[in-house]
């Protein structure tokens, strides 16, 4: 089990209404399930998130690895899409 801080960026902060929340989670998918069920199944953050692509500890998450067990503390950050880049 890890305690894994989400840190959403851009749009995805305006879809989770807030900057950053911390799960205790065995995986980045069960953290990010358990982010959508704190917002009682948002359309609008499911839509966001599933566009998002993520850094684990500052190196990129590859889709495979969202479900790779993690322990001790780690860092998320959500990246929306961004106009140009």
């Amino acid at each position: 089990m890890a305690t894994i801080t989400i840190r959403y960026w851009a749009g995805a902060r305006e879809a989770a209404g807030v900057a950053a929340e911390e799960f205790d989670a065995p995986t980045v998918d069960d953290a990010l399930r358990q982010a959508g069920t704190a917002r009682g199944g948002d359309a609008e953050f499911t839509r966001v998130i599933g566009l998002c692509s993520f850094l684990l500890d500052g190196r990129r998450l590859g889709v495979e690895d969202r479900t790779r067990p993690l322990t001790g503390a780690v860092e998320l950050e959500a990246l929306p899409p961004f106009a140009g880049g």
